[in-house]
This record gives structure tokens, C-alpha cells and sequence, in this order.
């Protein structure tokens, strides 16, 4: 490989003609000279969101190494082609090499996906008109910087491997950033993008065997449901007082989203990479008892809270009984929230732990 590539570019798995992405996200800018005007409920957020700063190169215990072979040591029945015929057939060898390339494509589409939550919640700040929002959101810019920051460490420091953006994953950033309208942003954001993303977090952070990798996806995610909080409350309060018509667009919009996430992530440029049948295994991927999982983890993150922020009319509720996700509008989110939170906090003493037998 030629010496002149640098940086990120030096580590992708596949070929990146371009390291930068541009398109119009048409906005209106709000400035609001009533510094007083804005929900309580979003200044105790603020709050709550400037004590819960942390520091990614001191929280995270960066000298704690990773297995080549299986860096998050997930196990092998986590892997969607688990067991088919492709996977019989592959010896040690490329059973390891597939676990770090499926890994660290994972790894590099959260860290893709942080960067837009961090475009995206720098438009709300721009955007949206309760200056309590403009607060809160400030420190929402400040934890997606630093979500970057340890996803970008992790590939780089203890992987040494990363995929480009997921098509997928781009069209729905694009379909959320290019609205001009700031509650379209939060609700594509903050409700359904970070619903995604904390599904997927989660089965990490609960499935790693690798303090390392499991601690970032829990401090991660215990910022990311203050975020999908900080969407609660402004849409919460917002969309009572909106149109039918209105509201019948915006759940229009989520159903699409919805529909696209559920059927069109998937692990191709992992398949291609290796020149494995990325079209038979992309069928086994999708119809596997691992997807299935996660599209339930999914739902149980994104139906409870529409019905929360009021999108709960006839079109989404025929959608999710279509879909069979209606029995997760029955989960309480705000403790599902909560819970995340607290799980953050039992790494914070397994790392303490860990340190400690180190140090002995």
C-alpha cells in the first residue's frame, strides 16, 4: 500500500475514492431573544446533561487489549450465517478473519452514524426555537463529538480496520438532514435513528466478553437515552398541537424509515470483501434468529416512544400491527431509558475492578 495514504484511509477495508460527503441541508435558522422562554422540563435536561459529561480517554480503560481473532469476543452464534453452509465451510482461519471484518464494520457504521447525530444535533441547535432546547442540545453536540472520538479510537487504535459508510445508513441520514423543518430533524434523529442505534449498542454492550468494547457501547448508550429523552419532551410537546395533515406526514415518514431500517441493513460489503455469495447470504442474514432479535430490539426502542410523542394515529398503529410490534407500545420507555443509564454505571465498577486486580 502506498505510503501517501494517511489516516482513516489507510484502514478502510474498501476502497474510498472520497473522505467527505456534501449535499444541501436546506434549514432555517431561529434566533430567540426571550432567554427565559423554553420548557422547564428541557432546562433540568440541560441539567442533567452538563453534570453527565465524561471524558473518553480517561473513563475507558485504553491500555485493556483486544483478541485479534475475535476482538469483542462476541460468540459465534451471534454471527448471522452461523451454521450455514458458507460458514461450515470456512476454516479457522477465515473464521477469525470474518469476525474482525463483520466487527469492525459494525463499529465503523456507529462511528459514521455518531457523526451525524452530531451534524444533525448541531442543526437543532441552529433550528430549533425554545432556547432551553438550544441547551440541552449544545451538550448533545458535545456527546456525539466524543461518541466519535471513542468509536474512531477503538478502529484505529485496537482494530486497525474500517468499512465506508453503509449505503443504507447514508440514505437515511441524507432523508433526515435535507428537511428544513426542525421537528422533522428530531424526529428523524432523535427517535428513529438512535432507536437503531441503541438496538444495536445494546447488543454489544450486553453481548461483548471484552470489558473495552462492551464499557464503550454502555457509555455510549447512556448518553443516547438522555438524547432520546431530550426528543420525548420537544416532540411531546410540539405535536398536540400540529394538523391531522401534518401529523399524518410526519408518521407517513416514520413508517417509510421504519420499513427501510428494518429491511435494508445488512453486512454486503463484508460478504464482497471476502468474495463470499453476498445475494444468498444476504437472504440468510435477514431471515436469521439473529436479525429477528434485533428488529425486535429495534421496535421495542422506536414503537413505545411514537406513542409517547403523540404520532399514534390509525395509518402507524395499522403499520406496527402489520409489522407485529404492538405489543412493545406496553413497555414503559422512560424506565427503559433508565435502565440503560444504570448499566453504564455497573462498568463504571467492573472497570474499576479490573484496574484494580491489574495494579495487584
Amino acid at each position: 500500500m502506498s505510503e501517501t495514504i494517511k489516516g482513516t484511509q489507510r484502514i478502510y477495508s474498501l476502497p474510498v475514492e472520497l473522505t467527505e460527503w456534501k449535499f444541501d441541508g436546506a434549514t432555517e435558522i431561529q434566533f430567540n431573544w426571550e432567554y427565559e422562554d423554553g420548557s422547564d422540563s428541557l432546562l433540568e435536561l440541560y441539567e442533567k446533561g452538563k453534570k453527565q459529561q465524561w471524558d473518553a480517554s480517561t473513563r475507558l480503560d485504553w491500555s485493556l487489549e483486544l483478541n485479534p481473532d475475535n476482538p469483542m469476543e462476541l460468540k459465534d452464534e451471534a454471527i448471522s450465517i452461523w451454521g450455514s453452509d458458507t460458514w461450515n465451510k470456512m476454516d479457522t482461519k477465515e473464521r477469525a478473519w470474518l469476525r474482525r471484518e463483520l466487527q469492525a464494520n459494525s463499529i465503523s457504521q456507529f462511528m459514521h452514524g455518531e457523526q451525524g447525530a452530531l451534524i444533525a444535533t448541531a442543526k437543532i441547535v441552529a433550528t430549533v426555537p425554545d432556547m432551553n432546547a438550544k441547551f440541552y442540545a449544545a451538550t448533545q453536540v458535545m456527546d456525539e463529538a466524543r461518541h466519535v472520538e471513542a468509536y474512531k479510537r477503538l478502529l484505529h487504535e485496537k482494530l486497525g480496520v474500517a468499512y465506508p459508510i453503509n449505503k443504507a445508513l447514508q440514505t437515511l441520514l441524507e432523508q433526515t438532514l435535507t428537511d428544513r423543518r426542525w421537528d422533522m430533524t428530531y424526529l428523524g434523529m432523535q427517535v428513529l435513528i438512535e432507536g437503531l442505534a441503541l438496538a444495536a449498542f445494546q447488543s454489544i454492550r450486553d453481548k461483548a466478553g471484552n470489558t473495552l468494547a462492551g464499557a464503550v457501547n454502555a457509555y455510549v448508550m447512556q448518553d443516547e437515552a438522555r438524547h432520546v429523552s431530550f426528543g420525548r419532551l420537544a416532540l411531546r410537546e410540539y405535536y398536540p398541537h400540529l394538523g391531522d395533515a401534518e401529523r399524518d406526514e410526519r408518521e407517513e415518514f416514520a413508517i417509510e424509515a421504519l420499513h427501510f431500517m428494518r429491511d435494508r441493513f445488512n453486512q454486503s460489503e463484508v460478504w464482497e470483501r471476502l468474495g463470499l455469495p453476498a445475494k444468498t447470504l444476504d437472504e440468510i442474514h435477514y431471515n436469521s434468529k439473529q436479525m429477528n432479535s434485533f428488529r425486535g430490539r429495534l421496535f421495542s426502542r422506536v414503537v413505545p416512544t411514537m406513542k409517547d410523542i403523540g404520532l399514534w394515529g390509525p395509518r402507524i398503529q395499522k403499520a406496527f400491527a402489520e409489522m407485529g410490534v404492538m405489543d412493545y407500545a406496553k413497555i414503559d420507555v422512560a424506565q427503559q431509558l433508565a435502565n440503560d443509564g444504570k448499566v453504564a454505571e455497573d462498568f463504571d465498577a467492573r472497570m474499576f475492578v479490573e484496574k484494580s486486580i491489574a495494579a495487584e
